[in-house]
C-alpha cells in the first residue's frame, strides 16, 4: 500500500505525459497491453481481443482451435470476436498478419475474470493483512492477478502504457495482490472449481468522481465546468494551467485581505533580501516563527541554470508540502496542490526556465511551522534525461496572512486523488471490451460526508462500467464503509453513516448489485483495517447468488421496516440465517429512536427476526437508527455470524 507521498509523486508529469495521443504500436500485428502471458479470458461468451497493426492490414486471431480475422482501420486498431469457450487451457493466443511476424503469448486460460476497484482498502495487498499464514501455502497456478499501474490521462487512453504482468498466485507473487480481491477469488475458486483471474484497478485516496467517464459524470449536476477544464486540459495544458492559476488567485482575493499586494512576492525581480533564511537542515523555522504560523508561508529561492538544463527542464520537484500551495517560476504559475502533506510535482511549460538566474516562489498554506519541505534532496529541477538541478537554496521566507482551518482552495480538476474522471481514462477505458464475471468496488471514505451525492455517482459508475465492458446485467458488489473514528458516547451525525446508507439505497436500487456489510471488521484507529480475509469472503457470499446463481440471501440482516406496537417500536429484519443474535450483552446495542433530528439510544430486544425497542413509541419519535455513527460498537448479528446493517428508517 502505498504512502500519499508516493501515489502523488510526479502525477502531473504522468497526467501531461499522457495528453498526447499513445503512441502508435509497431506496424507488426500486435494484440492491446491487457493481453499477456499467463492472462485469463471470460468463458461463456465471445472473447472479444483487440490490439494494432498497420493501417488496412488483415490479421488473423488465433486462441487454440479457434480464429478470426479483422481489418486495422485508418487508425491502426483492429478488434476481432472470438466465440464463446468453455473454461479450459492453457491456450496459445497468436496475433498475425499476411507479411507479418506473429505475436504469441502463452499459457493463456479461459474461466473468470474479475475487476476489483476503488481506494486504499482495495489496493492493500494480501502481504499487509491479517493472517500472513495464508501465504506460504498459496500456490494455484490456476488463480492469476494483475494490478494496473496508477495512470491518470485527461482524455481516454486507447491502451495501457505497458504490456500488463499477469501473475500465478505462488508464496513468490500473492503479497502483492490486493488482498481483498484475492480472497474474494480464493473463496470462490473453492466451490466452482474453474481458472480464475483478476484485474486490481485501484489508487489509495482516490474519490469516486475519478472513476467515471466524462459523458456519464457530466449527466449529473455540478460537474460540467470541470469536465471542460480537464479536456482543456487534455488539448492544451499550458493553457489550463495559466486558467487554474487564475482560478486560484480569485479564490485567494475572497479569503485574504492581503493577497493582492501580495503578488508581488512571486515576480523575479522582487528584492528578498531582507526576509529570513530557512534553516538548510529539514525546513524546520525558528521556533519564533513556528508558532506564530497559522496559514500562508511565501518562500523563494533561485537557481541558475545553463542554457542546456533550461532547454531540458521538465518539472519541478518539491517533496510534500502543507494544506495546499501555489508555485511560480520567474512569476509564470506552474501548479497548485490541494492535498495535505502530498508531494508536489509540477510539470514546466516550454519557455518558463531561462538560461541564468530562474526563481522559484511558492505560497504554502498551514505548514506547521515547517517550510513546507520535509525533504532537502526531493527539490529540484527534473531535466528530460532523469537527471536533476537541486534547488539547494538559500530558501527565503515571510510570514504571510493567517488562513483559518476550513478554508481551502479548490483542487484543479486533473489533480488525483481529486480529479474527475482521469482515472477511469488512464485506468479503465483502456480495459473496455475485455470479458468480465463480475466486478467489486471497495471506495467512499474519501467521499464521506458527501451522501447526498454519492447514491447518485455510485449508479452512475456502476452503469458506466457496465456499459464499458459492454455487460448490461454485470454484477456488481459493494463493500460498505467499516467502522472507523472517534468512538460516541451520544448519539450524532456521521458523515460515514450517511455514506453507508448512500451506498445500501444505490445498491438496493439495482437488481444485479450486492452489498458487503463490513462494520464488525472494522478499526476505529487504523482507516485501513487489516481483516481483509473476511471481506473477501463476503464478496464471494454474493458472487454466488448474484453472478453464479446459488440460492440463499445474499447478505445478512436487513432491517424492511419499523412499525409502532403498543407502547414499543418493532424492527423487522430480512435476510436473516439462523434467527437474530446477539454477543457480549443481555439486549442489542446501536439502536436510536429521533424526533426529528434529536436521537437518545435505546436497547433492543431478540425476538427471532425482529427486535422489539420497549418503551420506544412516543408520539413525537419519527425514525429509528441502527450503527449510526463513524465507529458504531454493535453486537447485533444472525446465525451465519453475518452483521446486521446499518439503516435509517422512518416509523410506519
Amino acid at each position: 500500500m502505498r504512502s500519499v507521498g508516493e501515489w502523488m509523486f510526479g502525477v502531473t508529469a504522468a497526467l501531461l505525459a499522457s495528453a498526447a495521443p499513445v503512441a502508435a504500436q509497431t506496424a507488426a500485428p500486435g494484440f492491446a497491453n491487457i493481453f499477456a502471458d499467463h492472462a485469463v479470458l471470460q468463458r461463456g461468451r465471445p472473447i472479444t481481443l483487440w490490439g494494432n497493426a498497420a493501417p488496412g492490414e488483415t490479421v488473423t486471431v488465433r486462441l487454440g482451435e479457434r480464429s478470426a480475422t479483422a481489418v486495422a482501420g485508418p487508425d491502426g486498431k483492429w478488434r476481432a470476436t472470438l466465440p464463446a469457450m468453455q473454461a479450459g487451457g492453457p491456450y496459445t493466443l497468436e496475433v498475425a498478419g499476411k507479411a507479418s511476424p506473429a505475436q504469441t503469448l502463452s499459457d493463456i486460460m479461459v474461466g473468470d475474470v474479475f475487476l476489483c476497484g476503488g481506494q486504499s482498502n482495495m489496493e492493500f495487498q494480501v502481504k499487509h493483512a491479517t493472517g500472513l499464514e495464508v501465504i506460504p501455502s498459496a500456490n494455484d497456478a490456476d488463480l492469476r492477478f494483475t494490478t494496473i499501474p496508477d495512470t491518470s490521462r485527461p482524455t481516454p487512453a486507447a491502451d495501457l502504457a505497458a504490456r500488463a504482468t499477469w501473475r500465478q498466485v505462488s508464496p513468490e507473487t500473492v503479497g502483492d495482490a490486493s488482498a481483498v480481491c484475492y480472497f474474494m477469488a480464493r473463496s470462490l475458486r473453492t466451490s466452482e472449481k474453474v481458472p480464475m483471474g483478476f484485474i486490481a484497478s485501484e489508487w489509495g485516496g482516490t474519490r469516486i468522481e475519478s472513476w467515471i467517464s466524462a459523458p456519464a459524470l457530466g449527466t449529473l449536476p455540478g460537474f460540467g465546468e470541470g469536465l471542460a477544464a480537464v479536456a482543456t486540459y487534455g488539448r492544451d495544458p499550458a493553457a489550463a494551467i495559466t486558467a487554474d492559476g487564475a482560478r486560484r488567485e480569485r479564490a485567494w482575493d475572497a479569503v485574504d485581505p492581503t493577497a493582492k499586494a501580495d503578488r508581488a512576492f512571486r515576480a523575479a525581480a522582487f528584492d528578498d533580501q531582507r526576509w529570513a533564511t530557512v534553516p538548510a537542515d529539514d525546513g524546520q523555522l525558528p521556533a519564533a516563527d513556528r508558532t506564530g504560523i497559522e496559514g500562508a508561508v511565501w518562500l523563494r529561492t533561485a537557481v541558475d541554470l545553463t542554457a542546456e538544463q533550461a532547454a531540458a527542464g521538465r518539472r519541478i520537484q518539491l517533496g510534500p508540502i502543507g494544506r495546499f500551495d501555489e508555485t511560480y517560476i520567474n512569476g509564470h504559475y506552474v501548479g497548485g496542490g490541494s492535498v495535505d502533506w502530498a508531494w508536489r510535482n509540477y510539470d514546466l511549460p516550454a519557455g518558463v526556465l531561462r538560461a541564468g538566474r530562474n526563481v522559484v516562489a511558492i505560497r504554502a498554506v498551514k505548514a506547521n511551522g515547517r517550510m513546507a519541505f520535509t525533504n532537502v534532496s526531493n527539490r529540484a529541477i527534473g531535466l528530460a534525461d532523469g537527471g536533476v538541478v537541486p534547488l539547494a537554496g538559500p530558501w527565503r521566507y515571510r510570514i504571510g496572512a493567517p488562513v483559518r482551518d476550513d478554508v481551502r482552495i479548490a483542487p484543479a480538476p486533473w489533480e488525483v486523488p481529486n480529479s474527475l474522471t482521469t482515472l477511469y481514462n488512464g485506468m479503465i477505458a483502456p480495459l473496455s471490451g475485455y470479458g468480465l464475471k463480475l466486478a467489486a468496488w471497495y471506495q467512499g471514505e474519501s467521499n464521506a460526508g458527501e451522501a447526498g451525492a454519492y447514491r447518485a455517482l455510485m449508479t452512475g459508475l456502476m452503469a458506466d462500467w457496465r456499459r464499458t465492458f459492454a455487460t448490461p446485467d454485470l454484477p456488481f458488489f459493494v463493500v460498505q464503509l467499516t467502522a472507523f473514528g472517534k468512538a460516541q458516547t451520544v448519539p450524532t451525525d456521521s458523515g460515514w453513516a450517511a455514506l453507508r446508507q448512500a451506498q445500501a439505497e444505490a445498491v438496493a436500487a439495482d437488481a444485479h448489485a450486492g452489498l458487503a456489510v463490513t462494520l464488525d471488521v472494522g478499526d476505529r484507529f487504523d482507516i485501513h483495517p487489516a481483516q481483509k480475509k473476511i471481506v473477501g469472503e463476503r464478496l464471494a457470499r454474493l458472487a454466488r447468488v448474484v453472478a453464479y446463481g446459488q440460492s440463499g440471501p445474499r447478505t445478512g440482516p436487513e432491517a424492511s421496516d419499523a412499525v409502532r406496537q403498543g407502547a414499543d417500536i418493532v424492527v423487522r429484519f430480512r435476510n436473516v440465517t439462523g434467527g437474530l443474535q446477539r454477543y457480549g450483552g443481555a439486549g442489542a446495542i446501536g439502536f436510536e429512536r429521533c424526533a426529528g433530528t434529536t436521537c437518545s439510544f435505546v436497547d433492543g430486544v431478540v425476538q427471532g427476526d425482529t427486535i422489539v425497542l420497549p418503551g420506544a413509541n412516543r408520539p413525537e419519535v419519527t425514525a429509528i437508527r441502527y450503527a449510526w455513527s463513524d465507529a458504531p460498537f454493535v453486537n447485533l448479528f444472525d446465525g451465519a455470524d453475518l452483521p446486521a446493517a446499518p439503516f435509517n428508517l422512518s416509523l410506519k
